[in-house]
């Protein structure tokens, strides 16, 4: 017998069997979240990437339902040389600013209260989530209604404490404002229930400590509820100036972007070249769209990510 025969082989490493078996392992766990992934990146590719490379290309032509032609850019210096779009661009930052500004206020402040020791605190909850489940529609029909000129029901409320009402939806100067309140009516809701989550899951000694030192209910709001309820406030910022930036249907059906041009936003031109037939001068600006939410929300959403994380 040699001296290669004498024994088993020692070395450092593992079995042979093991190394395998540490590998089918390793292999079976990678597997798993990778099939849970594939549906929904299924689902993303077809719902999203698809349209948007879709679009990025239509937006390069003149086209109609049967054929396209190549055009190059000549859609998007169209869309922006449109006489209205500056207004339209103003409009959609105001309504932006306006509606996500208010929802963040007044969800802190209906989250607060629902969270305290009030009495029918369940009902109200539901009372102020319920416009969020209404269509955006029938809540436009709705309150064209009651924001008619001496006929509405606003307007007749007005004039029972002696007070005239402006043509809310017909002057240039209230059109829009009107509008962004409406919306934040209704989409406070959704804010409301945001908060009512961030501060519920304040833990309870930080409350305490505050009253063990003297604390009043403002300074509890001040030092607690408002810092800790940072990642609250970031989610309903980001959310509520998306839909700002993007806002049509509740404009539409309100005001069609009047009276004029004074109401119209970016989204509401858009929607006027696609009436009109300019299929790709309106995919061009989609793009544009696109590109604005991009640049502002990217920005925004890094800087307020970072100041979360500095918390």
């Amino acid at each position: 017998m040699t001296t290669r025969d004498a024994g088993p082989r020692e070395g450092p490493g593992p079995a042979p069997r093991q190394r395998h078996a540490g590998a089918d392992h390793t292999r079976r766990h990678a597997a798993y979240p990778l099939a849970l992934y594939v549906p929904a990146a299924v689902v993303y590719t077809v719902i999203f990437l698809i349209p948007t490379v879709t679009a990025f290309y239509f937006a390069l032509t003149r086209w109609t339902l049967f054929d396209s032609e190549f055009v190059g850019l000549d859609n998007f210096r169209d869309f922006l040389a449109e006489q209205n779009l500056r207004v339209g661009f103003r409009n959609t930052l105001v309504y932006a600013v306006v509606t996500s500004g208010l929802k963040v206020v007044l969800g802190m402040g209906l989250g607060v209260l629902l969270t305290s020791k009030l009495r029918l605190r369940g009902f109200l909850r539901s009372v102020v989530f319920f416009p969020v489940l209404v269509s955006t529609v029938a809540v436009g029909i709705t309150f064209s209604a009651l924001l008619r000129p001496d006929t509405g029901l606003v307007d007749k409320a007005l004039a029972v404490v002696g007070v005239s009402g402006p043509d809310w939806l017909g002057d240039a100067g209230t059109a829009l404002l009107s509008v962004a309140l409406v919306d934040v009516w209704k989409g406070v809701g959704l804010a409301t229930v945001i908060y009512i989550a961030g501060i519920l899951s304040i833990p309870q000694d930080y409350h305490q400590a505050v009253a063990v030192d003297g604390g009043s209910a403002w300074h509890r709001f001040r030092h607690v509820t408002l810092p800790l309820s940072r990642p609250a406030t970031y989610s309903v910022i980001i959310l509520s100036f998306i839909g700002g930036l993007r806002s049509f249907d509740l404009i539409w059906t309100m005001t069609r972007g009047g009276p004029g041009f004074t109401s119209d936003v970016i989204a509401s031109i858009i929607y006027k070249q696609y009436q009109a037939g300019f299929f790709g001068l309106s995919t061009a600006g989609n793009v544009l769209l696109f590109v604005v939410v991009t640049v502002v929300v990217v920005p925004l959403n890094y800087y307020l990510g970072k100041r979360q994380v500095a918390l």
